[in-house]
């Protein structure tokens, strides 16, 4: 099996740490395996080295300084290899064998950066390459770099375009956990999860993997998230499944609009609660909610509009909380759903402005961290779709 292993700061933060990094990648070469290394710079060398440029420096300058932090950990990660009897060497940018190119925006080179990690796949057997991750480097040779949460980025790169079976991320958690379990009892490893369900976790503050390197992962590629103190490369953590697509999708059913207005709900805890709860009891799915400081609006299949106002005006009408409850009908919704959303800045207006511009009245937005629903009359979906596709 091919496996590229990354280990974050926390897991290479000691020497001891280290060596329990080295025992664990020697086994997995003495099982037989292909394995290639990824470190990030030990502890939190990467931010003190960004802590003391107290002076103007640039870009490049400012690279080459915090590139330290990287270059020292495969230092002493590849002289643990070799102590162990492990063939190894460390890559950095200006090796010869160094696989990751950008432009000077830090851009990646994919058909120049995936003709050199096949290069290095080609290399592996008998040798494990212990990269630096972060960091990459332009055609000129100069450092670049890959932003923030850049080494898992490198990893699930190199992972892809070495055709590895799994790249496998090591770190100071046991996985995915149902909660924070510094704030909360009872949190515990979830054993499988959904690249779209993490990617949505780690923009909202999930630190597990950084939501750039999961744009990298296809079908094939297993990721899975280990303790830097389980010991075993090759098994336990979270199973990462599936990866991003790209969709532009318009939902076949048409959709009702319930609006739920009262003057109290802004200081009304458990109003949402309430309400959902009416509609799930009487088997009525909600598509999507939107909610404002006076109103919550629900969006359900246009056959249930009838049964769902009915019931939403007996929780009106059973309080003092809600004043009334209106339906709309004839409802189009189009989503537009990708991975790579979160990182292009003015999307929502690439979406909105084109369909404004066509005169189409805009019923409401929605969005996410990974996706963008658009609500339109139904008699507007055929254009607003067309135009959606021509802008995303």
């Amino acid at each position: 099996m091919r496996v590229v292993a990354k280990f974050g700061g926390t897991s290479l933060g000691s020497g001891d740490r280290i060596n329990r990094a080295a025992d664990s990648i020697a086994a997995a070469v003495e099982a037989g395996h292909q394995i290639a290394v990824v470190a990030s710079a030990m502890g939190s060398t990467t931010d003190e080295l960004l802590d003391e440029i107290n002076f103007e420096a640039s870009d490049a300058d400012r690279a080459e300084i915090v590139s330290m932090g990287e270059r020292t950990s495969v230092r002493m990660l590849k002289a643990a290899l070799t102590a162990r009897g492990v063939d190894a060497l460390f890559l950095e940018p200006g090796s010869d064998e160094w696989p990751i190119i950008t432009n000077d925006l830090g851009e990646v080179d994919v058909e120049e950066t995936k003709r050199r990690a096949a290069h290095l796949a080609g290399e592996l057997d008998g040798v494990v390459p212990v990269i630096t991750g972060f960091l990459a480097q332009n055609i000129e040779g100069d450092i670049t770099t890959l932003g923030r949460g850049g080494s898992d980025t490198t990893a699930v790169m190199l992972g892809n375009y070495m055709n590895a079976d799994e790249v496998v991320i090591v770190t100071d958690v046991e996985g995915v956990m149902t909660g924070d379990p510094r704030v909360v009892e009872g949190a515990r490893n979830v054993g499988r999860i959904s690249v779209d369900e993490l990617r949505n976790l780690s923009f909202r503050g999930a630190e597990v993997v950084a939501p750039s390197a999961l744009s990298y992962k296809g079908e094939h590629l297993g990721v899975r998230v280990v303790h830097y103190q389980h010991g075993d490369l090759l098994s336990g953590g979270t199973q990462i499944e599936g990866q991003f697509e790209n969709l532009i999708d318009m939902q076949e059913q048409q959709l009702a609009c319930l609006t739920v207005a009262g003057r109290a709900i802004r200081n009304s805890p458990g109003i949402l609660a309430d309400l959902s709860q009416a509609l799930r009891a009487a088997d009525i799915n909600i598509d999507a909610v939107a909610s404002g400081m006076d109103s919550i609006t629900f969006y359900t299949n246009e056959d249930l509009a009838q049964k769902a106002e009915a019931l939403l005006h007996e929780e009106v009408v059973s309080g003092t909380t809600l004043s009334s409850v209106t339906v709309e009908d004839g409802i189009a919704v189009i989503r537009v759903t990708g991975g790579e959303l979160p990182n292009q800045p003015g999307v929502i207006q690439e979406v909105l402005t084109p369909i404004a511009d066509a005169g189409i009245n805009i019923q409401d937005v929605i969005t996410s961290a990974t996706s963008v629903a658009v609500f339109v009359d139904w008699d507007d979906r055929e254009d607003t779709l067309e135009i959606v596709q021509d802008h995303v």
